[in-house]
């Protein structure tokens, strides 16, 4: 994470914004000290745990998965393929 001085902060404020937006988190510091951590609003709070399965339904795996050209794969190892 980037620590960028509150000087420097307050000239590049806008490209820092944006740096914030796309998710680049960074801190702002005074005199070496770190004083904030500026995040996006989108980004999760402290001890906020991210949503599992937010994708179910959204693809299907084939249940033969596992086995899916195990013949052709198994022709390359042996060499016939």
């Amino acid at each position: 994470m980037d620590i960028i001085n509150i000087h420097a902060a307050k000239t590049h404020l806008s490209k820092l914004v944006e740096k914030a937006a796309r998710g680049e988190s960074f801190i702002i510091a005074k005199a070496g000290k770190p004083m904030v951590r500026v995040v996006a609003l989108s980004a999760p709070e402290a001890g906020e745990t991210r949503r599992l399965g937010f994708l179910a339904g959204a693809f299907t795996v084939p249940d033969d998965f596992d086995r899916m050209a195990a013949q052709e794969i198994e022709g390359q190892f042996s060499g016939e393929a």
